[in-house]
C-alpha cells in the first residue's frame, strides 16, 4: 500500500533539490556571464559615443560604475539580482528585465506553435514508419534524412525566397497576424520533427515486437486497437524526453529564426543588446533563459514520472 506520508516526502526531498540546483545554477551562469561579457569592450564608449572626450567618457563611468573594479562591480550586481534588479539598458534606460519579460511572450507563442505542429506532425508520421517497410516509407525516411542534414536557418532562407519573395503568399516579417507565424513555425519544425519522428519510429517498430503486443494479438486485439492502446503510448514514452529537449532548445535556441523573420522575442532582443554592447539586458536574457531551461527540464522530468509508472518507484525506499 503506497505510503501518503513517504509520497510527501519525496515530493518535498525533490521540491528542495530543484530549488537548490537552479540557485546553483543561476549563480554559476550570472556570475560567467558577467565576467565574460565584460571582455567584449567597453560600455562606456557605446553611451558616449566614439567621438566622446575622455572627460566625458570618466563621467559615463562614474555614473554607472564602471570605474569600480570588477570585484566591486560583480558584487554590487550580485546584490541587485538577489532582489531581481538587473539594471537599466545601456540603450534607453528602461528596466533590463522589464525589457526582457516584455519581449518573452513572443519567443513563447513561436514555441509553443512550433512544438504544437511538430508533435501533431511527428506522431503519426513516426507511428505510421514504425510499421511500413513499403516504397512510401523508404521515400519519406530519404526526406527526413535530408531534412535533418538541412541547418534550420538554410529552411527558412528558402521558404522566405519560395513563399515570400517568390509567390508572395505570405509576409517574410512582421508580427501580430496568424500568418507571420506560418514561416517561423515551419522553419522550426523542419529541422525538429525528423528527430522526434525517427525516435517515434524506433520506439514503435520495438514495442510491435514486444511480448505485450504479441499476447493482444492472440487475444484477438486489431491493428489499430494494438497501435493506439498499446504501442503508442509506450513509444511515446522514450519521445517526452526529446519534446522536453527541443522545447528547452527552443526557449533558448532561436535566436537565428527570430532574426531572420524579424520577430520581436528575446532572441532577436539578445542579438540587438549584444551588437550595442547592452550589458544589463544581455545579462537579464541569460537569467531568463537559464530559469526557462531549468523549469522545461522540471516539467519533463515530471512528466515522465507521471507517464511511466516505473520512475514513480524509482528511489522509493523499500
Amino acid at each position: 500500500m503506497r505510503n501518503p506520508g513517504g509520497v510527501l516526502s519525496n515530493l518535498l526531498r525533490r521540491a528542495a533539490t530543484g530549488v537548490r540546483d537552479l540557485a546553483l545554477v543561476t549563480l554559476a551562469t550570472t556570475t560567467v556571464l558577467f565576467f565574460l561579457i565584460r571582455l567584449t569592450g567597453d560600455p562606456s564608449v557605446m553611451i558616449a559615443g566614439e567621438s566622446a572626450t575622455p572627460a566625458q567618457l570618466a563621467q559615463v563611468r562614474a555614473a554607472y560604475g564602471f570605474d569600480r573594479s570588477l570585484i566591486e562591480q560583480y558584487l554590487v550586481y550580485a546584490g541587485k539580482v538577489l532582489h531581481f534588479d538587473m539594471g537599466v539598458s545601456l540603450q534607453d534606460g528602461q528596466s533590463a528585465i522589464h525589457k526582457v519579460l516584455q519581449a518573452y511572450p513572443a519567443t513563447l507563442m513561436l514555441a509553443a506553435a512550433a512544438i504544437t505542429a511538430n508533435i501533431v506532425i511527428s506522431v503519426p508520421i513516426g507511428a505510421w514508419l514504425g510499421q511500413s517497410r513499403g516504397a512510401a516509407a523508404r521515400v519519406v525516411r530519404i526526406a527526413l534524412n535530408v531534412l535533418q542534414g538541412m541547418p534550420g536557418f538554410v529552411s527558412a532562407l528558402l521558404l522566405v525566397n519560395i513563399f515570400a519573395v517568390g509567390l508572395g503568399w505570405l509576409p517574410s516579417v512582421g508580427y501580430g497576424r496568424p500568418e507571420t507565424l506560418i514561416l517561423p513555425v515551419v522553419s522550426v519544425v523542419s529541422f525538429m520533427a525528423p528527430k522526434l519522428i525517427r525516435v517515434i519510429e524506433a520506439n514503435t517498430s520495438a514495442a510491435l515486437r514486444s511480448n505485450f503486443v504479441r499476447t493482444a494479438r492472440s487475444i484477438g486485439a486489431s491493428n489499430r486497437q494494438i497501435l493506439w492502446r498499446h504501442v503508442l503510448p509506450n513509444a511515446l514514452l522514450g519521445a517526452i524526453a526529446l519534446i522536453g529537449a527541443e522545447i528547452a532548445a527552443m526557449l533558448t535556441g532561436l535566436v537565428i529564426i527570430e532574426t531572420i523573420f524579424a520577430w520581436p522575442g528575446i532572441g532577436w532582443l539578445l542579438v540587438q543588446s549584444t551588437l550595442n554592447l547592452d550589458f544589463p539586458v544581455v545579462q537579464a536574457i541569460a537569467l531568463v533563459m537559464v530559469v526557462s531551461v531549468f523549469l522545461a527540464n522540471a516539467a519533463t522530468e515530471a512528466l515522465q514520472t507521471l507517464a511511466d509508472p516505473r520512475l514513480r518507484t524509482k528511489g522509493r525506499p523499500e
